[in-house]
C-alpha cells in the first residue's frame, strides 16, 4: 500500500467515524481525482462508495473526473414548465434526501392541492428519511401554483416540490 493509499483509508475510516457517531445519515466528498460517498442505512451502520465502486474496491488507484456533459444542441427542445417552476421564486426546496408523502398516509387526502391558500408554518407534504417522517412547512403565506413531484417519489437535497406564489 502506498502512501497515498494509506491516506486515503486513514480519511475513510474518519469521515466513517463521523457518520456512525453523528446525527448524519450521509457524507459525500469531491476532491479532484476522487469521489467518496458514505451513507448509513437501516440495513447496515454505513455503506461507502469510492469513485462510483464499492467499499471493496476502496484501495483501487484514483480514476479522472468524469468528463462534462456537453451543452444541449441549440435545436433541443425547450424547456418544461416544470422546469421553468422549480426555478420559481417561492418554489419550496427539500431539505433533505428522502421519500416524498403529499399525505399522512394513503387513505388521508393530500396536505395541499393546486389551487389552496396555505399559511405561513401549514404543512405541505411530509419527506421520509432514515425512516423519519419530517414535515415541510410552508416558508410564507401564498397560493399553491404547482406540485412538482408525485407521491412516494424519491428526492434530492434542495430539490424543488411545491410552488407558492
Amino acid at each position: 500500500m502506498d502512501k497515498k493509499q494509506k491516506l486515503d483509508a486513514d480519511f475513510i475510516e474518519r469521515l466513517t467515524v463521523i457518520l456512525n457517531d453523528g446525527e448524519l445519515n450521509e457524507i459525500e466528498v469531491n476532491c479532484d481525482d476522487f469521489k467518496i460517498r458514505l451513507v448509513k442505512t437501516p440495513e447496515s451502520p454505513s455503506s461507502v462508495t469510492y469513485n462510483g465502486a464499492p467499499a471493496g474496491a476502496v484501495m483501487a488507484a484514483p480514476v479522472a473526473a468524469a468528463p462534462v456533459a456537453a451543452a444541449a444542441p441549440a435545436d433541443a427542445a425547450p424547456t418544461s414548465a416544470s422546469d421553468d417552476l422549480a426555478e420559481h421564486p417561492g418554489a419550496v426546496t427539500s431539505p433533505m434526501v428522502g421519500t416524498a408523502y403529499l399525505a399522512a398516509d394513503p387513505k388521508t387526502p393530500n396536505f395541499v392541492q393546486v389551487g389552496d391558500s396555505v399559511q405561513k408554518g401549514q404543512t405541505l407534504l411530509i419527506v421520509e428519511a432514515m425512516k423519519t417522517m419530517n414535515n415541510i412547512s410552508a416558508p410564507q403565506a401564498g397560493k399553491v401554483i404547482a406540485i412538482l413531484i408525485e407521491n412516494g417519489s424519491p428526492i434530492e437535497f434542495g430539490q424543488s416540490l411545491i410552488v407558492i406564489e
